[in-house]
């Protein structure tokens, strides 16, 4: 009885997580943002959520193969979860896309943490047929207070990132 209850714990969990990464999958991630907003309504805390969106990872997928698009991947997850506390989490919401609870942060250092967090990944580079190949990654914020709403909060970092994946486009 011990070792089923012990299966299904460890089932659960995987539901959960990314198997790749080791991070939470969207439904982890979700669950988790519903549970921060509950605290926050409850106790009058706040935070940011970050949605970020890997650049260029479909041609390097294309042209490397998969095996090369994990690898950037993994890379990418080391970065974030190097660049949040404990405190924080960090999933992976789909694909080539993440996103980030940060608790205690106003918007201005919510923005300040998405431009390091940019910065960070744009400095990754990595080898793949004797050519050396950046990502990037654009990234999105939005407040959490007591008035926040999980699936309008992931709309607005979602909208906010594709505004910077447009600026970033013609920076470049």
């Amino acid at each position: 009885m011990a070792r089923t209850h012990a299966q299904i714990e460890e089932l659960q969990a995987s539901a959960d997580t990314d198997y790749l990464l080791g991070i939470a999958n969207r439904r982890g991630f979700e669950r988790e943002l519903n549970r921060a907003i509950a605290y926050m309504k409850r106790y009058r805390a706040f935070g940011a959520l970050v949605v970020l969106d890997v650049d260029r990872l479909k041609p390097i997928n294309d042209a490397f193969g998969h095996a090369a698009g994990d690898q950037v991947l993994k890379a990418i997850v080391a970065e974030l979860t190097a660049h949040v506390r404990a405190s924080d989490v960090v999933g992976r919401l789909g694909g080539d896309e993440f996103a980030l609870l940060l608790w205690n942060l106003s918007e201005t250092d919510a923005r300040a943490k998405a431009a390091t967090l940019e910065e960070a990944i744009d400095k990754l580079s990595f080898v793949f047929d004797g050519r050396t190949i950046n990502a990037g990654a654009s990234a999105g914020v939005a407040v959490l207070d007591t008035h926040s709403e999980a699936g309008r909060a992931l709309e607005a970092a979602d909208s906010a990132m594709y505004v910077r994946k447009a600026l970033r486009r013609h920076e470049s």
